[in-house]
């Protein structure tokens, strides 16, 4: 089976794309006017399918993080196995819609009792093989998992299911020996990590400096990825703390949906502060970059949907990036900090691609109705 795909726009130029049994057989230049930009399958590092599509009712009392955490944890009540699995479901099927490859969905581990969403995803995960990807964290808080009496169990649970351990760090007591303890559970393990790290504005929110120290003590450089890093868009020592992330070899997931949502939130109040790490200053220093979805329509995000390319849209809108230059953050940059094979449109390379109207990526991205169309193997989904 093959197929021709004429103007498109690749890396800054116009060229001309065959397909042959699956996989990409020519890519030729053009001297026409591209029709539509070529972007490989994205993948999106940082979601949370178990929480997905309960905004209806998780409604917070309280403004930010912590009022929607307080939300959700109401809301557990609901989570019997019927619902977890149908709101996977659900967000499986719509991020499959969009064109995403592959995803890692964090799931809620607050007590040490393995949680019920935890095999529920792995059946999923099989149920899905070979449409979609999807790969599990463990997200406990640094007190569970960096306790001596519990983490230990956790973390073999989950190096048994060949799976991420997760940490949620935010100003803790004794951050440091927790920490220590989590990092020497990943390296008996050989798990990566993947830490939600100072998710708040406060210039006193510091992790990830301890997370970077601690990844180059513990030989993890490029095993380690951080969400969030709010308080570095406030802190009066950002670009120190930019230059030792970068030094470590650490990477980090920008979640712009969520975070414009819930920082700088007070009632009657309108957000001074967009709460969004420096990705062009991280990025300069040597730090990959990623964008994910994070919470799609639950209490903590009561909008959205699964699917990087509004992320890499709303991004470009938010932090002043131009599009074409930032295509590696939801593509490279994901598949190598979650281990996988960095998708790429080239000779012999499977014939997975999304192509959207426009002659180029600021066009394509000018609204986000712009016409998609997603080949997987080569075929039109």
């Amino acid at each position: 089976m093959s197929s021709n795909h004429p103007a498109l726009h690749l890396n800054g130029a116009t060229v001309d794309i065959t397909v042959q049994n699956g996989r990409i057989a020519s890519i030729t230049p053009s001297q026409a006017t591209a029709r539509a930009v070529i972007l490989p399958l994205p993948i999106d590092p940082h979601v949370h399918l178990d929480k997905a599509f309960t905004a209806q009712r998780v409604r917070p009392q309280n403004p930010g993080l912590f009022g929607a955490i307080e939300a959700m944890a109401q809301d557990k009540s609901n989570w019997t196995d019927a619902d977890i699995r149908a709101r996977i479901t659900q967000g499986l099927t719509e991020a499959h819609a969009n064109g995403t490859a592959a995803l890692r969905s964090h799931v809620d581990w607050v007590d040490p009792a393995m949680p019920l969403a935890w095999p529920i995803m792995a059946e999923l995960a099989q149920d899905w093989r070979g449409k979609i990807t999807l790969h599990r964290a463990s997200l406990s808080s640094a007190d569970l998992i960096g306790d001596p009496d519990h983490g230990p169990a956790i973390a073999a649970r989950v190096a048994q299911d060949g799976e991420t351990l997760g940490c949620f760090v935010y100003r803790n007591e004794d951050l440091t020996a927790k920490l220590h303890r989590v990092f020497r559970l990943a390296a008996t393990h050989a798990l990566r990590l993947d830490f939600h790290v100072d998710e708040g504005l406060e210039p006193e929110a510091t992790g990830l400096d301890d997370i970077a120290r601690l990844t180059l003590e513990y030989g993890m450089q490029g095993r380690v990825l951080c969400g969030h890093a709010c308080s570095l868009a406030i802190r009066p020592d950002a670009a120190r703390a930019i230059e030792r992330a970068a030094n470590a070899g650490l990477a980090l997931t920008i979640l712009p949906t969520t975070n414009l949502h819930l920082q700088d939130m007070q009632p009657h109040r309108t957000p001074r502060l967009r709460g969004l790490a420096p990705a062009q200053e991280l990025r300069a220093a040597g730090m990959p970059i990623l964008f994910g979805a994070d919470n799609v329509r639950d209490g903590f995000y009561p909008y959205g949907s699964h699917d990087p390319l509004e992320m890499l849209r709303l991004a470009c809108l938010t932090l002043h990036l131009t599009p074409a230059d930032w295509l590696e953050t939801i593509t490279t940059a994901p598949a190598l900090a979650l281990g996988l094979t960095p998708p790429q449109i080239a000779i012999g390379a499977p014939a997975d691609f999304i192509l959207i109207k426009g002659a180029d990526w600021t066009e394509a991205l000018a609204s986000p109705r712009a016409t998609r169309h997603i080949y997987r193997l080569g075929v039109l989904q």
